[in-house]
């Protein structure tokens, strides 16, 4: 064997063990990364989740608008990609309680029964006006002392929020996706499908409820979307007494 064949031999072979190495390296942190989002998500490998929707009020069947739709092809890519299935329920027939399985809770309190029930249990400092009557506080959010009117179109909001209910590392999150119009769940499961990593890397396993802006959804859909803020503490401490006084949110 000459020098020059040696030469090409061991360059042959240290490229493959780059190339190996480089290869196992990959696949670490593909794993790592994976295991991050399931924890997050509560969604190890072959789990099961739930989607829980409102049921249109038009009939018996389980129908749910346009956006509440693209919200849940959102989730389902979020779930496939954690390696967990999903089963859709209606609100109303989502009997259980929760900790067993991650759960997605799309839709506003007037139209989701389940959501109400967990903004009842968790988030206690939230109030939504269902109001059926027109009027300038229909829809409203209230969290705290600070109140978010609904501008159809123009300024409209959604809480995103994370929780759990104390039951040890062991307890599968609630996601919620409480928004004043089907644009805006959508809005917040795109939000959180685009953020959750660095989620991950701010709040870890804590829960958290961020209040999310939507910007002219007439012109843009749920695409444009601002962080008004993490309003965690406000949504978890008690009710406060109701008062004339509270601040209010328009578009400018």
């Amino acid at each position: 064997m000459t020098e020059d064949v040696r030469n090409i031999l061991l360059g042959v072979i240290a490229a493959g063990i780059s190339a190996a190495l480089g290869w196992l390296a990959r696949t670490y942190l593909w794993k790592r990364k994976l295991r991050r989002r399931q924890a997050f998500f509560g969604l190890p490998d072959n789990s099961e989740s739930l989607l829980v929707v409102n049921r249109d009020a038009g009939g018996p069947e389980l129908t749910v608008k346009r956006h509440d739709v693209f919200a849940l092809l959102e989730l389902s890519a979020i779930i496939k990609d954690c390696g967990a299935h999903a089963q859709v329920v209606a609100h109303d027939t989502a009997q259980q309680g929760f900790g067993e399985r991650t759960e997605f809770c799309v839709g506003a309190p007037a139209s989701n029964r389940r959501m109400a029930a967990h903004m009842h249990s968790l988030l206690p400092g939230v109030r939504v006006n269902t109001d059926p009557e027109p009027g300038p506080d229909r829809g409203a959010f209230q969290i705290g002392s600070e109140r978010y009117r609904l501008e159809p179109g123009i300024t409209e909001y959604v809480l995103l929020a994370r929780l759990t209910a104390g039951q040890g590392q062991g307890s599968r999150p609630v996601f919620l996706f409480c928004g004043q119009l089907p644009v805006t769940n959508q809005a917040a499961t795109r939000y959180l499908a685009r953020h959750h990593e660095r989620l991950a890397r701010k709040h870890g396993g804590n829960a958290f409820a961020l209040l999310l802006k939507v910007v002219n959804s007439q012109a843009y859909g749920p695409d444009v979307v601002e962080l008004v803020g993490d309003v965690t503490r406000a949504a978890q401490a008690p009710a406060p007494a109701a008062t004339p006084r509270a601040s209010s949110h328009r578009a400018k």
